[in-house]
């Protein structure tokens, strides 16, 4: 059977767009409602200030001299990157509450240039940090003693469900970031 030309690019271009679609994110857990302090030094209420939206989370400390300033400055990049998605929210929680006050983490905060309200850098208990790595993000301890921590970086969807992991090493790919976030913001809350 033959197609005519038109026919024939028209099915190509079907084939072609429908292999550059995102893959269908996994869901991995889901994080708990939690309410730690944020870098203002107001509660923070993940069943109010993050209900509905997607967001971008990762664990640092604000002394780091390894890790911790990649990460945040690939965070910084990701703001940039989706400064027109509106219900995306960046999250940074310490591994360090014992040191990371509020006004710690503010300073941290404003040299990274994380806009307020977008980007939220979070303290509290070492307990509730723990519960929320471990058995929430399933990432690894936090102690306040030992500073290992996972250099993830994680995604969360709508409805508070882990979707995805990013490695922050070598081939970090934002774009890849940013099309995943485009996609979970296009499902339903």
């Amino acid at each position: 059977m033959k197609y005519s030309r038109p026919f024939a690019s028209i099915c190509g271009l079907l084939i072609l767009s429908s292999c550059a679609q995102a893959p269908r994110l996994q869901t991995f857990n889901t994080v708990p409602d939690f309410t730690l302090t944020a870098e203002s030094g107001s509660p923070f209420q993940s069943a109010t200030e993050l209900k509905g939206k997607v967001w971008l989370a990762d664990f640092i400390f604000t002394t780091c001299m390894g890790p911790c300033p990649r990460l945040s400055s690939q965070m910084k990049q990701v703001q940039a990157a989706t400064q027109d998605l509106n219900d995306l929210r960046l999250v940074s929680f310490t591994v360090d509450p014992a040191n990371d006050t509020p006004e710690a983490l503010a300073a941290y905060a404003k040299r990274y240039s994380a806009r307020p309200g977008r980007w939220i850098f979070l303290t509290g208990p070492a307990e509730a940090l723990h519960a929320l790595s471990m058995d929430a993000f399933m990432l690894g301890k936090v102690d306040g003693k030992q500073m290992d921590h996972s250099t993830r970086l994680v995604l969360v969807d709508r409805k508070g469900r882990v979707r995805k992991y990013y490695a922050t090493s070598e081939g970090f790919e934002i774009p890849e970031l940013v099309r995943d976030v485009k996609a979970l913001l296009k499902e339903p809350a």
